[in-house]
C-alpha cells in the first residue's frame, strides 16, 4: 500500500509505530547533519527527519527533494523534541528508514500556503495547485459538509431529489441564456437552464409533492464577486404549501445549517421586512442589519431655509453613525467623493457633528440656525459623538440607493460588518412587476410564474404596477443567499400575467404551451424557493467572493484561465453544426 496512515492522524500515542505515509513535500530544512521535511496532503502536515548519523546515504537522497515532489516514506513515530503547539500532528515527528520518490515536481509559481505569493490571475491559472492550499481546501470541505447537511435535512422532511435536464429550450423574460447549437437540428438551439423552474412545477403537477436538486444553472450575465456562468443551486419546489409554509421550512433549513456547520444555534424567528420598507428605510431590497443607521427622511426639516440644494430635491434622507463624530473633514471629504463615484451617481455629501456640549456643528451651518439642527439631532435620536450624514436628490428611489452605498461604506470603514456575527432577514411583498426602460414595458421581477398575492389580483387590469407579488427572499448580512414564490397553478391567471407581460396567445402558447396544457390537468397550489449554494458557503467561510468556495471557477471575464475557456471550433465542427462566425471587431 502508499499509505496506511495520513498526515493529519498521527499523536503522541501513536510514538513507536512503523508507518508508511505518501503526499507532497511542503518544505525542506537542513539543520547541521539532519533534514527535516514537512509532508503535506489533504489531512495535515507531518514532519519527517532524515538523520545524516543514522543513513548518509537515505539523507543524500532527501537532501534532493524539492517542494511539491511526490513522496512515499516508512519510518517510526517518535516524540519531537521541539513540539510544536501550531500544528495538530506537532508533538511528533518520523524518523524515516525508507524514502520513495514517486515523482518529481518543477519549482511551483507560488508557495503552496496559506499566505501564497501569488496573485488571483496566476492562481486561477495553476488551480489545480491553488487547491492543495489548505485554505482552499477547507473551503471545499465545507461545501461538502453543508450539501450533505442539506441532502439529511430535507431527505427527513420528504424530499425527493430528481435530475432534471441541462439542455433545454430558451426562455424569455431573465439573464441571457448561454446556447447550446444541435448537430441535429440544424439551425437549432438549446439552452443551457438558468434554473430548472418550469421543470419543478411540472413535477409538482406529476404529484412529487417535495422536491430538491443540487442543480447547475448558467446565466450569461455580466460578473461580480459573487456571480459566476454557471452556479450551483439548492433548488426546491412544495406542493399544497402557502408562503408560511415555506418560509417554515427553509428558515428551519438555514438553523441547520448553522447549528450543524457552525455550532451556532438560532433561537428566534428571522426578522420579517417588506419589499417596500426595505427601500424606504435601507436603499436595499437586502440590507445588512449587522447594524443600525436606519434612514430618516429629512424633508420636513430641511426644507425652506434657502439651502438651494436642499429646497429643490424630492427627497431628502439621512443616516447617524454612532460614535463617528471624530471623523475628520479629510476623511468626510473622502466619503464625499466617494458617493460622487460614477457607479454610485450622488451629487454630494451634508454632514452634522453633534459636539460634546449636544450643540450641532453641520456643513451648512450658514442655512440652519441651532433650533432646526436640534430638530434634525432628534430625528436620528442622535448624542454627543455622533455624525449626521445627508444626500438628496430628484428621485427618491435612486437617492435612497445612493445613501444604501454610502451606508455600507460607513459601515465598512467603522469595522461593523463583521463576518462572524450573522442577521438573517426575510424579505417578503416584491412588486410584481419592474418598469424597464430598455424594453419599454412592464417586466417580471421574479419571473412570469409568481403568483400575485390575492387581494392584489383585481389590480392586474387597473393598476398592475403596484400589484405585489407572492415572493420572498432571505437575506444573510445583505447577501441574498435564496429567493422564491407561491407558482401560479391556474392556466387563465397565467394567460393573464403573459399578456401584462406583452406576449400574444400565440407567442405565450408556443413559449409555454406545455405548462399552461399541463395546469389542465389539475395542478396542485405549490412553490419553492432556491438558495445559492456558492454563496451561502462563501458567507459560512467569511469570504469576499464565491470564486474560493468553487473548485474551478471563472475570472471576473468568464473566462477559466486553466482551461483557456472559452475558445474558437475548428473550421470542421463548425461546418457539422452548419454555423458560420462572423466576429465584429
Amino acid at each position: 500500500m502508499y499509505r496506511n496512515h495520513t498526515c493529519g492522524e498521527l499523536r503522541i500515542a501513536d510514538c513507536g509505530k512503523e508507518v508508511v505515509l505518501a503526499g507532497w513535500v511542503q518544505r525542506t530544512r537542513k539543520m547541521g547533519g539532519m533534514i527535516f521535511v514537512d509532508l503535506r496532503d489533504r489531512y495535515g502536515i507531518t514532519q519527517l527527519v532524515f538523520d545524516d548519523n543514522t543513513d548518509s546515504d537515505l539523507c543524500a537522497q532527501a537532501g534532493r527533494l524539492g517542494r511539491e515532489f511526490v513522496i512515499q516514506v516508512i519510518g517510526v513515530v517518535s516524540e519531537r523534541s521541539n513540539k510544536n503547539p501550531k500544528m495538530p500532528t506537532g508533538d511528533i515527528e518520523i524518523m524515516v528508514k525508507t524514502l520513495n520518490i514517486i515523482n518529481s515536481a518543477l519549482t511551483p509559481p507560488f508557495t503552496i500556503e496559506d499566505d501564497s505569493d501569488g496573485g488571483d490571475d496566476i492562481r486561477m491559472k495553476y488551480r489545480y495547485l491553488d487547491l492543495r492550499r489548505s485554505c482552499v481546501r477547507r473551503n471545499l470541505e465545507l461545501r461538502h459538509n453543508m450539501v450533505m447537511e442539506i441532502r439529511k435535512f430535507l431527505d427527513n422532511r420528504s424530499f425527493i431529489e430528481v435530475e432534471t435536464p441541462i439542455l433545454i429550450n430558451s426562455t424569455p423574460e431573465g439573464a441571457r441564456d448561454f446556447v447550446v447549437p444541435s448537430r441535429m437540428n440544424p439551425g437549432q438551439f438549446y439552452a443551457l437552464p438558468q434554473s430548472p423552474q418550469i421543470l419543478k412545477q411540472l413535477l409538482m403537477v406529476s404529484g412529487f409533492d417535495r422536491y430538491f436538486q443540487i442543480a447547475k444553472c448558467f446565466r450569461d450575465e455580466d460578473l461580480r464577486a459573487d456571480r459566476q456562468p454557471e452556479f450551483t443551486q439548492i433548488d426546491c419546489e412544495m406542493s399544497f404549501v402557502e408562503q408560511e409554509d415555506i418560509l417554515e421550512v427553509f428558515e428551519a433549513l438555514a438553523k441547520h445549517l448553522f447549528k450543524n456547520i457552525l455550532g451556532i444555534e438560532m433561537n428566534e424567528p428571522f426578522m420579517r421586512m417588506t419589499w417596500h420598507d426595505a427601500m424606504k428605510y435601507y436603499g436595499s431590497d437586502k440590507p445588512d442589519l449587522r447594524f443600525d443607521m436606519r434612514f430618516v427622511e429629512l424633508m420636513d426639516i430641511m426644507k425652506g431655509h434657502g439651502f438651494s440644494v436642499f429646497d429643490s430635491s424630492a427627497y431628502i434622507g439621512g443616516i447617524c453613525a454612532k460614535g463617528a463624530a471624530v471623523y475628520t473633514r479629510k476623511q468626510i471629504d473622502q466619503l464625499t467623493e466617494y458617493v460622487k463615484r460614477p457607479q454610485i451617481g450622488g451629487k454630494g455629501l451634508v454632514y452634522a457633528r453633534v459636539e460634546a456640549d449636544g450643540s450641532v456643528k453641520s456643513s451648512v451651518d450658514k442655512f440652519f440656525n441651532q433650533d432646526v439642527l436640534q430638530k434634525l439631532k432628534a430625528a436620528f435620536c442622535a448624542v454627543p459623538g455622533d455624525l449626521i450624514l445627508i444626500m438628496c436628490g430628484d428621485d427618491a428611489m435612486k437617492t435612497r440607493k445612493q445613501l444604501s452605498e454610502l451606508r455600507l461604506e460607513v459601515a465598512r470603514q467603522l469595522g461593523l460588518r463583521d463576518k462572524s456575527k450573522f442577521k438573517c432577514l426575510w424579505v417578503v411583498d416584491f412588486p410584481m412587476y419592474e418598469w424597464s426602460d430598455e424594453e419599454n414595458r412592464l417586466m417580471a421581477m421574479h419571473h412570469p410564474f409568481t403568483s400575485p398575492k390575492t387581494e392584489d389580483v383585481p389590480l392586474l387590469d387597473t393598476d398592475p404596477a403596484s400589484v405585489r407579488a407572492n415572493a420572498y427572499d432571505m437575506v444573510i448580512n445583505g447577501i441574498e443567499v435564496g429567493g422564491g414564490s407561491i407558482r401560479i397553478h391556474d392556466s387563465s391567471l397565467q394567460a393573464t400575467i403573459f399578456r401584462i407581460l406583452g406576449f400574444t396567445q400565440e407567442e405565450a402558447q408556443q413559449k409555454f404551451g406545455f405548462l399552461m396544457n399541463a395546469f389542465k390537468y389539475g395542478a396542485p397550489p405549490h412553490g419553492g424557493l432556491a438558495f445559492g449554494l456558492d454563496r451561502l458557503v462563501s458567507i459560512f467561510a467569511g469570504l469576499d467572493s464565491i470564486r474560493d468556495c468553487i473548485a474551478f471557477p471563472k475570472n471576473n471575464s468568464g473566462r477559466d484561465v486553466m482551461l483557456d475557456a472559452p475558445g474558437p471550433l475548428d473550421q470542421l465542427q463548425l461546418e457539422e453544426l452548419q454555423i458560420k462566425v462572423d466576429v465584429k471587431g
